[in-house]
């Protein structure tokens, strides 16, 4: 098979084959953020991805959580205005429920931009990053790659997404509960809006889920998702009926992006790792179940996987592995896990007014301004070596 050459993730060849410490499917952001603390500690890490620039299937809204913002080094010119309100709408839209932090929780980000930094900070590191190459399977330790020269790969980490076939590949356990979402970006004439998360809760346009509105200063994100099954007219015509007169949007002044994927919403996959490789992100199930956010999650999941996955190449010790274990994590959700399929069970808009309305008390509020505003949309994830 020919193709390019891989250049300096490079190691030793076998009969020409070039071999690598790792290699990184998907370079989204916690495939990029993997491989930049691998390739930190001193291995040979190549990533691949079959999109031609990172700029182009792009899936996610973007919204970075106060506690990542808190936590990790973001470069902030990437950063929208931060977002302190929140406002809850019924399906009939009427009296909505404007919930108001004393802090920024919310910032939307430019994601062409935070992928491109991403990807020259794992350059920097020493990790290299191939575009328009696909992974196409691995059989006796050779991994092909279509778009380049196959490559031998100690260990592979599957950043590759919720329908991820590096889990396939490997044995590893795969996402099966999927929420698909869709969403279009629109220009807005600078200061038009005033920063606000708009939530709108409706199973005749997002079945289980929601639609959203947010503003990132110069771009708004009209978007809706839910469970594919429920979504009788399909999420493309449900999110043009949503975006047509969602509420807090702003007249567009451009060209419009449109956006869309699966979300998996079932947990942490319980087997996340073998002798042969790891899953970060999507593929892991590394979303909040509830709130389908996985730019947090992604992040701190990457780290673990790193420092799982170095220590391992290093001594060749099983059992170390055992530090990136899916049960563990699973157990930490088993409450969220609860009001997601409490949330699913919301299929009539009668229901859904229903539900908006109980959180107009006092009580209802903060338990909404903790799911939206806390701490622990995902928790902490420490390694839990066998031994030291």
């Amino acid at each position: 098979m020919c193709g390019r050459p891989v250049g300096r993730a490079g190691g030793p060849t076998v009969e020409g084959v070039l071999t690598v410490d790792v290699l990184v499917v998907g370079a989204g952001l916690a495939g990029l953020e993997t491989a930049r603390l691998l390739a930190a500690r001193d291995l040979r890490v190549l990533v691949v991805d079959r999109r031609r620039t990172l700029t182009t299937g792009i899936r996610t809204t973007g919204i970075f959580v106060r506690r990542t913002l808190e936590d990790f080094d973001l470069p902030g010119h990437l950063l929208g205005p931060g977002v302190r309100d929140v406002v809850l709408y019924p399906p009939s839209r009427r009296s909505p429920i404007r919930l108001t932090s004393d802090r920024d929780e919310y910032r939307v980000a430019d994601m062409a931009g935070v992928y491109e930094h991403a990807r020259r900070a794992a350059e920097s590191a020493g990790a290299t990053v191939l575009l328009g190459t696909r992974y196409d399977g691995r059989s006796r330790g050779l991994v092909r790659l279509a778009g380049a020269e196959p490559v031998t790969a100690r260990f592979i980490v599957g950043a590759d997404g919720a329908r991820s076939r590096v889990a396939r590949d490997l044995g590893l356990d795969v996402n099966r509960r999927l929420l698909v979402g869709a969403e279009l970006v629109h220009p807005i004439a600078s200061g038009t809006t005033t920063p606000a998360f708009h939530c709108v809760l409706d199973p005749r346009v997002a079945p289980g889920y929601l639609g959203w509105v947010i503003d990132d200063g110069e771009h708004a994100h009209v978007g809706v998702a839910g469970y594919a099954h429920a979504m009788r007219t399909g999420v493309r015509h449900l999110l043009d009926e949503f975006a047509a007169d969602a509420p807090g949007r702003a007249a567009p002044t451009g060209p419009v992006e449109r956006r869309g994927g699966p979300i998996p919403v079932g947990g942490v996959l319980r087997r996340l790792a073998c002798p042969d490789g790891l899953l970060v992100g999507d593929a892991a199930g590394a979303v909040s179940p509830l709130t389908a956010g996985g730019l947090d999650p992604c992040l701190r999941m990457s780290e673990l996987a790193a420092t799982v996955a170095a220590r391992y190449l290093r001594t060749g010790d099983e059992r170390v592995l055992r530090g990136y274990d899916g049960n563990a994590l699973r157990a930490r959700f088993r409450a969220r896990l609860a009001l997601r399929r409490a949330f699913a069970g919301i299929r009539s808009p009668l229901a859904a007014e229903a539900a908006v309305a109980a959180l107009r008390g006092r009580a209802g509020r903060a338990m909404a301004a903790r799911v939206l505003f806390g701490d622990g949309s995902f928790p902490d994830v420490v390694p839990q070596f066998a031994h030291g």
